[in-house]
């Protein structure tokens, strides 16, 4: 797969017609997107745990002003209990994988006590689980109009309200997702 047809560092915003819950007005931040499929983290599906929990569960205290209440996002459906955090900042951790120059994905515990004592990358998203497809499951859901895609823009991963980027991410596009139908076609 060419860098031209790679949607790496893509949005995908569902379309209204997607009905699977995992995925319904959600969007996808694509870290990987290769002939061998894709993987994403949904960044718009904070969860009812805060931060200080993980931490807690991994053994890891929290120093940092604020860090104890920083939002989870379910990041998808696949390996629920492993943890995702996308950010900004040159340092690569244990276990990171370069994005763009700018924006990274990062599994290893050593980003959480980083963020934790307060020397963590100032723009994250913290995620448990992911999505995933394989070889050119992505390129059937697109072309059956299951999804829009587009470049990411840092401000709706990491500034918007969760509950203002599936629109936001859209409107990158020109796209007003209240005034599409849920229904699909093809001419």
């Amino acid at each position: 797969m060419s860098y031209a047809t790679s949607l790496t560092n893509h949005f995908l915003i569902a379309m209204p017609g997607l009905k699977d819950p995992n995925f319904s007005r959600t969007v996808t931040y694509v870290c990987e997107h290769t002939e061998h499929g894709a993987m994403g983290i949904v960044i718009n599906r904070p969860m009812d745990i805060r931060l200080g929990e993980v931490l807690e569960q991994l053994d890891i205290k929290p120093r940092a002003d604020g860090v104890a209440d920083l939002p989870i996002y379910l990041g998808g459906p696949v390996q629920t209990d492993r943890g995702f955090v996308i950010h900004t900042g040159p340092v690569e951790y244990d276990s990171t994988l370069a994005i763009t120059p700018e924006l990274r994905v990062t599994t290893s515990r050593d980003v959480l006590e980083a963020i934790a004592d307060g020397r963590g990358p100032a723009q994250r998203l913290i995620a448990l689980g992911y999505a995933g497809w394989g070889a050119g499951q992505l390129e059937e859901e697109l072309s059956a109009n299951a999804w829009l895609s587009g470049p990411a823009a840092d401000d709706i991963l990491f500034s918007r309200s969760p509950g203002e980027r599936w629109l936001a991410a859209a409107n990158l596009l020109g796209i007003d997702l209240n005034l599409l139908s849920g229904e699909a076609g093809h001419a």
